[in-house]
C-alpha cells in the first residue's frame, strides 16, 4: 500500500491518465505476488492474496473485502473519494488494510472522514485483554454519537473480525452483541466505514460516497500494536488539493513526517494456533492446569445458561430421525384376500414382485408377508431329503424392527424354515426376494429425501460461467461413472456436477451447512467438501457429505529395484515438477473458491452465512475414526477428517460436552468423545489419540468454548445418555458425575482428604444390586478380575490411607512378577494379593456385590 498503491494513484492523477479499477487491481495483485519488484525481500512462494485488491471511486462503493473492482475508470475530479483495500497472506497468515483518499473535497466530506478516523482509533484503543468484543464497536459508536450523530445510520454493522489463518473469524466479530472475551496475542482486522453518504452536489460521480478505514491490530498486555501503522491515515495524508499554480496535485501536509516502520512478523492468533500460545501461557503466574480450570468454569456457566434456553424447545424436535423405521400401516401387501394371486401350488413359496410380497405355505394355507418384514432369506444347509430355506423376520424390539406402540403386546413370527426338494426353485426365490427388497429400499431412500428448490441454470455463454473441470466426486458413481471425471459449475442458486455417463448431482446453496477447502499440503489431493443439512442422492447412494477433488500426483508410484541417489538430476527435476504441479492445482482451487465466495456475498445469499473454511494442519492430531487411523484437523467451526472415505464432520456448535477417556498416568494414548446437545444422537468417538496431543487438544477445546471432562475409564455412553434423557433429570448438574473435583455440597460435616476417595453412594449401589444386577453397566470395564475391587460397605471400619494401599499394591505386584512359577502358584498369589487389597472380602461381603459396586461407582475410581 505504501510503496506502490499510494504512489501509483498519485502518479495517475498527476498525469491525468485513464485507467480502470480492474486494471489497477491486476497490477497491484502482481506486485503482491512478486514483492521483490518493489524491493520487499520476501519469497514469492510464501506470499499470497486474501482477496483481489479493491479499488473504488465514482459513486459506486461496496465496503466488503469480497467486493470486485469494476471496469469503470478511476475518478479523480474535484470532490472525488477513492477507496483502496488490500489483503495479503504471509506463510498462511492473513493481514488487511484499507485507506480512503479525498481529492479536493468540501468541508462536509472532510469532517465525515475526521469523525471516522477518531471512531476507528477509539475502536482500536478498546481492544484490551479482558474486555469484550462488543466494547470496540461501542467505543466507535460513542465517538460518532458525540461528534456527528447524523452519521450513525450509515455506520457499518461491526468494527471488524478476528483474523489469522482464516481471513474472517466470524465468532470473533467486533459487533454490538458479541460478548466473547479478548485475550493477549489475538489479531483483529479493525474495519470501520460509512456506507452511501450523500453530498449536496449535482454531480452523479461525487454525490454518493463512502469512507473506509481498516488496520490489522495485535492485542498486547500493555500497549496494543497496529501492525499496519506505517500506512498513515492522518488527515494530512488523506486529503489532496489541486495546486493550480504548479498545475499538479499536492497533499495538505504541513511538514514532512518521519515514517516509522513496524516490523510485521507472523504473530499467531491464540484462537487459531493453540500450540503456540506462549504469550497467553506466560503472562500469568497461575499454573497451566489451573488456568484451564478457570476457563472451564466460565464455559460451564455459559453452557448452563444455554441449556436452560434449549429446555423450552418443543418435544417434536427431539423425535427427529424417528421415521427411519416404517410404521405397520405402510406394510400392506394386499388389502383384501381376493387381491392375492390365485394358484393351486399351495406347497410352493411364491414371490409377488408387483405387490412386493412373498407367499409362504404354512399348514396348507398361503400366508402373505411384505418383503420389508423380512430381515434375511438364505439357504441354510442341506440333507438327503433336500435343502433348507430359512427366512428371518423383523420383529419389534430389534434395531431394524417395526416401530409402533400398538405392537407391544402382540406375538410375532420370528423365523420359519422350509425343506425344499427343488434347489433351483429355492435359489430363485432367494434371488427374487433380494431384488424386490433392493427396489423397495431404493424407493424408500428417495422418498425420505427432503424436497429442495429447483436449480436455476445460468444464462449466457458457457465460457462466462464459473466452472471447474476434471474433478472427481466422492461418493463415486456406480459402474463406469467412477472412471470418468466431471465438471463442477456454479449456477444461480447452487452447484451442478456433471460427468460424461452417469448423470448429474445438484447441490443447492441453501442446503450447504459447511463448506471446506483443503489444499494439498500433507496429502495427495486438493479438495472441496460440502457438508449438507439434508441428504441427497449421488448415484444410488444417499449421503450428506459430497466431495470434489483432484490428485496432485499419482498415489501409487512404481519403485525400481535400483537405489536412487538424492543428487540424481532426474530425481530433482521430477520433484520440482511435482512441486510445481501441486502449487498450480492449489492456485486453481483458490481462484475457484474466491469466485464462489463472490457469488455467496450477494445480498440474496448473505443470510445463509456461507463461506469456505480451511482446516488448520498445524492443529491436527492422529486418531482412529471408523476403524482407520487418520489425521484429524480442526476448522474455525468444526472438527473434520476429509481425506479417508469415511468422512468426519463434527459441528462444534452442536456439541454439549467433550469427554477425554483413559486419561491416566502410564497411558500412551487416550480417547475423545463428543456428546451432542440432542441426547438421542449417537456420540462421536475418536480413539487412540497420542498422549502427546493432550495439552494441545485441551487448549483448543478451551478456545472453542467447549466444556470437557476427564475420565480414567471408557463409559458406555448409550446407557449414560439414556439415563440422562429422562424427563425429571436435572439439566444444570447432569454432567457433574464426570467431574473428579465435585463434592457433596449437602453434607453437613466436612470430609478429610483421606475419606473423599470413597463413593458417597456406595450403600445405595449395594442395596440396589438385587434389582439391577442384570442391567448393563455404564462403564466398559471388561471382565478383568483385577478391576473388580469393590467399595467398603461397612461404615464401622476405618479406611486405609493411600500410602498403605500403594505399599500393598507394590508388594502384590512384586509377588506376581515371577514368570517361572506354575499356573497354580500364580493363581494362589493373585488371590492373596486381592485379599490384601480388599480385606473386607474375607469378612463375608459377597463377591458379586463388590463387583457391582466397582462397576457402578465409576465417578470416583
Amino acid at each position: 500500500m505504501r510503496k506502490y498503491v499510494v504512489s501509483k494513484v498519485e502518479k495517475i492523477i498527476e498525469d491525468e491518465k485513464k485507467i480502470a479499477h480492474s486494471k489497477l487491481m491486476v497490477l497491484t495483485e502482481k506486485i503482491l505476488l512478486s514483492p521483490i519488484n518493489i524491493d520487499v525481500k520476501l519469497k514469492s512462494e510464501n506470499v499470497d492474496i486474501c482477496y483481489p485488491p479493491v479499488f473504488q471511486s465514482g459513486g459506486k462503493y461496496d465496503l466488503r473485502p469480497s467486493a470486485f473492482s469494476n471496469d469503470d475508470d478511476l475518478h479523480y475530479d474535484s470532490g472525488s473519494v477513492i477507496i483502496c483495500a488490500l489483503g495479503a497472506k504471509y506463510s498462511g497468515y492473513c493481514s488487511n488494510v484499507a485507506r480512503t483518499f479525498l481529492i479536493d473535497c468540501n468541508a462536509e466530506k472532510c469532517d465525515a472522514y475526521k469523525v471516522l478516523r477518531q471512531a476507528h482509533d477509539a475502536a482500536i484503543a478498546a481492544l484490551t485483554p479482558g474486555s469484550k468484543c462488543c466494547s470496540s464497536y461501542q467505543a466507535a459508536v460513542a465517538v460518532i454519537r458525540d461528534k456527528a450523530p447524523e452519521l450513525l445510520p450509515f455506520l457499518t454493522k461491526s468494527a471488524g473480525t478476528g483474523i489469522g489463518i482464516e481471513f474472517r473469524e466470524s465468532w470473533l466479530s467486533l459487533s454490538e452483541k458479541n460478548d466473547r472475551m479478548l485475550k493477549e496475542g489475538m489479531i483483529f482486522n479493525v474495519s470501520l466505514g460509512f456506507q452511501n453518504l450523500v453530498d449536496k452536489t449535482n454531480n452523479g460521480k461525487t454525490k454518493e460516497f463512502s469512507l473506509w478505514l481498516a488496520d490489522t491490530v495485535l492485542i498486547c498486555k500493555e500497549n496494543l500494536k497496529v501492525l499496519t501503522s506505517s500506512i498513515s491515515k492522518a488527515d494530512s495524508d488523506a486529503f489532496y488539493l489541486f495546486d493550480e499554480e504548479n498545475a499538479g496535485l499536492s497533499s495538505v501536509k504541513q511538514a514532512p513526517k518521519a515514517e516509522v516502520m513496524v516490523p510485521v512478523k507472523p504473530v499467531l492468533n491464540p484462537e487459531l494456533m493453540l500450540p503456540l500460545r506462549e504469550n497467553l501461557r506466560s503472562r500469568s503466574r497461575t499454573p497451566k492446569e489451573d488456568l484451564r480450570k478457570q476457563l472451564q468454569s466460565e464455559i460451564l456457566k455459559k453452557k448452563a445458561s444455554e441449556a436452560a434456553v434449549r429446555s423450552d424447545v418443543a418435544d417434536h424436535k427431539l423425535l427427529e430421525g424417528f421415521g427411519r423405521s416404517r410404521a405397520i400401516d405402510e406394510l400392506v401387501a394386499y388389502k383384501n384376500v381376493s387381491d392375492m394371486p390365485g394358484s393351486n401350488r399351495l406347497e410352493k413359496i411364491q414371490v409377488d414382485k408387483q405387490n412386493e410380497a412373498i407367499l409362504l405355505p404354512i399348514y396348507g394355507v398361503t400366508v402373505p408377508f411384505h418383503v420389508c418384514t423380512i430381515k434375511k432369506a438364505e439357504i441354510r444347509g442341506e440333507s438327503s431329503s433336500g435343502i433348507y430355506v430359512s427366512i428371518t423376520f423383523n420383529v419389534p424390539g430389534t434395531a431394524s424392527g417395526l416401530q409402533d406402540p400398538r405392537l407391544q403386546n402382540l406375538i410375532f413370527l420370528k423365523a420359519v424354515t422350509f425343506l425344499s426338494e427343488d434347489r433351483s426353485h429355492a435359489e430363485e426365490v432367494i434371488k427374487s426376494v433380494k431384488t424386490v427388497q433392493k427396489g423397495v429400499t431404493e424407493r424408500a431412500r428417495r422418498a425420505s429425501l427432503v424436497s429442495q428448490e429447483r436449480l436455476q441454470l445460468c444464462d449466457g455463454m458457457r465460457r462466462d460461467r464459473i466452472q471447474f473441470p476434471d474433478l472427481w466426486i466422492r461418493p463415486s458413481f456406480a459402474g463406469h461413472g467412477r472412471k470418468a471425471p466431471g465438471t463442477l459449475v456454479v449456477h444461480v442458486n447452487g452447484f451442478q456436477y456433471s460427468a460424461s455417463k452417469p448423470g448429474k448431482v445438484d447441490i443447492m446453496f441453501s442446503n450447504i451447512k459447511h463448506a471446506f477447502f483443503q489444499p494439498a499440503e500433507r496429502d495427495m489431493i486438493t479438495l472441496l467438501h460440502f457438508h449438507l443439512y439434508n441428504e441427497i442422492m449421488v448415484g444410488n447412494k444417499k449421503t450428506r457429505d459430497v466431495q470434489f477433488y483432484t490428485e496432485v500426483m499419482d498415489v501409487v508410484d512404481s519403485i525400481g529395484l535400483k537405489r536412487h541417489s538424492a543428487w540424481d538430476p532426474d530425481e530433482i527435476e521430477e520433484e520440482q515438477r511435482e512441486r510445481a504441479r501441486r502449487k498450480e492445482i492449489n492456485r486453481q482451487f483458490e481462484l475457484f473458491v474466491k469466485r464462489v465466495v463472490s457469488v455467496w456475498s450477494q445480498p440474496r445469499f448473505q443470510q445463509l452465512g456461507l463461506h469456505f473454511e480451511r482446516p488448520s494442519q498445524k492443529l491436527g492430531f492422529n486418531g482412529v475414526h471408523g476403524r482407520t487411523t487418520c489425521f484429524i484437523v480442526p476448522t474455525p467451526s468444526c472438527l473434520v477428517q476429509l481425506v479417508e472415505p469415511l468422512f468426519l464432520v463434527t459441528s462444534l456448535r452442536e456439541v454439549e460436552i467433550v469427554c477425554l477417556e483413559r486419561v491416566a498416568l502410564g497411558q500412551k494414548s487416550f480417547d475423545m468423545v463428543f456428546v451432542f446437545q440432542d441426547l438421542k444422537r449417537d456420540v462421536v468417538r475418536i480413539e487412540v489419540i497420542p498422549m502427546a496431543s493432550l495439552d494441545k487438544i485441551k487448549d483448543w477445546l478451551n478456545d472453542s468454548n467447549l466444556k470437557y471432562y476427564e475420565s480414567k475409564l471408557n463409559l458406555n455412553w448409550r446407557m449414560v445418555l439414556k439415563a440422562l434423557d429422562k424427563p425429571g433429570s436435572d439439566k444444570n448438574d447432569r454432567w457433574e458425575f464426570l467431574n473428579p473435583d465435585a463434592t457433596d455440597s449437602d453434607s453437613e460435616d466436612s470430609e478429610t482428604d483421606d475419606d473423599k476417595y470413597e463413593p458417597s453412594d456406595a450403600e445405595s449401589a449395594s442395596e440396589s444390586d438385587d434389582e439391577e444386577r442384570d442391567s448393563e453397566s455404564v462403564v466398559d470395564s471388561g471382565e478383568d478380575e483385577a478391576m473388580s475391587v469393590g467399595s467398603d460397605d461397612d461404615d464401622d471400619d476405618a479406611a486405609e490411607s493411600w500410602d498403605e494401599m500403594e505399599r500393598k499394591a507394590r508388594d502384590a505386584d512384586m509377588e506376581m512378577s515371577s514368570e517361572s512359577d506354575s499356573e497354580d502358584e500364580r493363581q494362589r498369589r493373585r488371590e492373596k494379593a486381592k485379599r490384601q487389597l480388599n480385606p473386607q472380602q474375607s469378612k463375608g461381603v459377597p463377591q458379586k456385590r463388590q463387583r457391582v459396586n466397582s462397576r457402578l461407582d465409576f465417578g470416583s475410581s
